[in-house]
């Protein structure tokens, strides 16, 4: 493996963009399903697009999801959730029936009509927004000024415990954007298209984890 980041395949997401965006940071990355290759990774990326219960179906039924499991829960490897892949580490969402992975507890909810009404905004929150950082944390080290992100999500996450949520950003409401427990991680927006701003966060994921 020569210490690659895992880019996890399930079946579910824009997994080649990841790739490129790593490598573009000079940041050697594998995408693989195969369990062996996963037992052997040293952080791992959960990516996703499209709806909850496909994705946690999907990853439940992955070959190596007891490995991954294993690693992320009692190794503390660290684990970095995008878009949906974010969503996947709550314990439920109202987009789907099935429970999520619940690795930090907490919820995920639909953008609320009525506030989307006031504000003559649609839904989803699709394009460019800043982001509001909640406490320290690595991930956001040496960041450019004015962080934002690219954004399509019809759904946000809602935490059971204040410590863990990472970053807001405002759509509407303000909502939680990004949580963060321990070595495990979840950003609703796409690193991978946001620029100076999403290279700079896979740079730290890859370097200071």
């Amino acid at each position: 493996m020569n210490e690659k980041i895992v880019i996890l395949d399930y079946g579910v997401g824009n997994l080649v963009s990841i790739k490129n965006m790593l490598k573009s940071c000079g940041v050697d990355a594998v995408i693989t399903n195969d369990p062996g290759m996963v037992a052997a990774g040293h952080k791992y990326i959960l990516p996703g697009v499209g709806a909850f219960d496909y994705g946690i179906s999907n990853l439940r039924s992955a070959p190596y999801f007891s490995i991954l499991e294993s690693r992320v829960l009692k190794e503390k490897v660290p684990v970095l959730g995008v878009c949906l892949g974010a969503q996947l580490l709550a314990g439920s969402s109202e987009e789907g029936a099935l429970p999520g992975l619940n690795w930090i507890p907490g919820k995920v909810i639909r953008f609320g009509k009525e506030r989307m009404s006031e504000h003559n905004l649609k839904v989803p929150h699709m394009g460019w927004s800043e982001v509001n950082i909640k406490k320290s944390s690595r991930l956001f080290e040496k960041m450019p000024d004015s962080p934002r992100f690219y954004f399509v999500h019809s759904y946000h996450w809602v935490c059971e415990r204040w410590q863990d949520e990472l970053i807001t950003s405002v759509y509407g409401y303000e909502f939680t954007a990004g949580v963060e427990r321990e070595n495990i991680i979840g950003v609703q927006f796409h690193p991978e298209k946001s620029h100076k701003f999403g290279r700079k966060l896979y740079e730290n994921f890859a370097k200071l984890y």
